[in-house]
């Protein structure tokens, strides 16, 4: 028997193989001194610091360079700039006003946003997954989590009957990557049957044990025993999700900041701009490092709104992605303030820009390595790389006007991303230049509702200081600070980084008086 730590803090008075020991199926090895289990060795244990609350699911770190903190996820609202609470009137679709929706609808929408925010992007590498479970509900929550994005290059099968199931499965075949194992049965059972898979597995493979037992002294045994990760009843995809993608976590890997990409569900209805005006916001207003990325390669504006003409931009980058490294995209990024880049389109037309989807993703995922937050303006064309970056962004904003060919590209967009992103929550949507003299319009409430969606910003019909920064090279904030597209924008921004501004630090005019000349 082994000998108990005088020292452990974590000791609750009993040995584990005692209390555990069964002598009904096989016999476990001594703890902790290899003896004849496999899992002892493997080189999937991880060191624990910590185990005083094993079965947190604790969000990773913020940027370390980040000075500020993110704030809890605001009330699900509907946000028309200038806003006051009060109801929205109906027959003013412009009313100044920003109300809670307070639809479960909308509240669920906004904790998915929140959790997949805490998670931020994990890919699952290219492995093989079996996943062995006891209940059809773990069924139904490990293929949702395999039809997530993340894990879109593992491969995963289900099969039926739990952790009993893989010891049979596996007396003949070799074992993947990952095994998942569910069971019902109490401890003692459990570690038998663990002991029995232990002697069938391949060195290297990593084990994750689903339980029903929340108990520090069974999670404490597993871990000695070399398993990877215990999981006590998963209440969504999610979970699933970041257990596995902790495993296979690389420490040293760059920082992935949070893509947020703005799309047009048709031409002329402001997508470029506001998503420009959100970059902006995002880092003076918030005051986060941003990088705004113009993806309209022919017919791009940025470098007109932000008045810079810069020799290099995404272009660039795009015909070389394999050379990207920080030393070369920070000479082709131009800085338009203390926390903005922009890497420009050439809005030029001397060239077909053929370009592979490949060179589109790796170029993005690199850029993600440059900032907290960047910001893409994709163009309104619809090819392979689009939708590639539509599907693998954190967050996607879909700007329409209140007119039928808005409403049905937007559903189709919409559908297309819910179809592709089930553990996400759903695109935000902006309806801008709502309330143009003698249009016929779509009402806000019945665009949003043939949607599914609730418009997260509704900006009225108000070209004069959005045509005055155009031409002046200037965002709207910059022209008209207190007009209602800036306050909306602004608004926007918050929304979507979950972050409030750094408060401003008044001075009364008596400390004036006192203020070294």
């Amino acid at each position: 028997m082994a000998t108990r730590s005088d020292h452990d803090p974590f000791d609750l008075g009993f040995e584990a193989d005692d209390d555990f020991a069964t002598t009904t199926i096989g016999t476990p090895s001594a703890a902790g001194l290899g003896g004849d289990d496999p899992f002892v060795d493997f080189p999937s244990v991880r060191p624990r610091e910590s185990v005083s609350a094993p079965f947190t699911d604790l969000p990773p770190p913020a940027a370390p360079y980040e000075p500020y903190a993110p704030v809890a996820a605001p009330a699900p609202q509907v946000a028309v700039a200038g806003a006051t609470q009060a109801p929205i009137d109906a027959a003013d679709p412009v009313a100044q006003v920003a109300h809670p929706v307070g639809s479960t609808q909308a509240l669920v929408q906004e904790v998915l946003a929140a959790a997949d925010a805490d998670m931020g992007e994990a890919a699952v590498p290219r492995i093989t997954i079996h996943a062995f479970c006891a209940r059809p509900e773990t069924v139904a929550l490990v293929d949702a989590a395999s039809a997530d994005r993340r894990m879109a290059r593992a491969s995963t099968i289900v099969h039926p009957g739990g952790l009993e199931a893989a010891v049979a499965y596996y007396q003949n075949q070799s074992t993947p990557s990952l095994v998942m194992v569910e069971s019902l049965d109490a401890a003692p059972r459990m570690l038998a049957l663990l002991d029995g898979l232990a002697q069938v597995c391949d060195p290297g493979t990593k084990v994750v044990v689903i339980g029903q037992t929340n108990d520090i002294a069974l999670y404490r045994e597993l871990m000695r025993r070399g398993v990877s990760e215990y999981i006590t009843q998963p209440q969504g995809p999610l979970q699933i999700i970041r257990a596995i993608s902790s495993l296979y976590a690389d420490p040293s890997a760059p920082f992935v900041g949070r893509q947020i990409a703005f799309v047009g569900a048709k031409g002329g209805v402001g997508s470029s701009t506001l998503a420009h005006n959100f970059a902006w916001s995002m880092a003076e207003r918030v005051q986060v490092a941003t990088v705004m990325v113009d993806l309209d390669l022919p017919f791009g504006t940025a470098g007109l709104d932000f008045n810079q003409d810069p020799l290099q931009g995404v272009l660039d980058a795009l015909t070389q992605p394999d050379r990207l490294d920080p030393v070369l995209m920070d000479r082709m990024m131009v800085r338009c303030g203390d926390r903005l880049s922009l890497f420009a389109a050439p809005g030029a037309l001397d060239q077909d820009y053929e370009i592979p989807a490949d060179a589109f993703e790796e170029v993005t995922q690199k850029i993600r390595g440059a900032a907290p937050f960047v910001v893409l303006d994709l163009p309104h064309s619809w090819s392979a790389w689009t939708r590639r970056v539509l599907i693998a962004s954190d967050d996607l904003v879909v700007v329409a006007t209140p007119d039928l060919a808005s409403l049905r590209n937007a559903k189709n967009i919409v559908d297309l991303v819910r179809q592709a992103r089930p553990n996400d929550a759903p695109p935000r949507l902006v309806l801008n230049q709502v309330g143009v003299p003698g249009r016929p319009e779509i009402p806000v409430k019945d665009f949003g509702e043939a949607l599914g969606l609730t418009p997260s910003l509704v900006l009225p019909f108000d070209p004069k200081p959005f045509g005055q920064a155009a031409n002046n090279g200037q965002m709207v904030a910059e022209v008209a600070p207190k007009s209602k597209a800036a306050e909306g924008i602004d608004h926007l921004a918050r929304l979507i980084s979950r972050r409030e501004p750094p408060a401003v630090q008044k001075t009364s005019a008596l400390s004036s008086l006192f203020r070294k000349k």
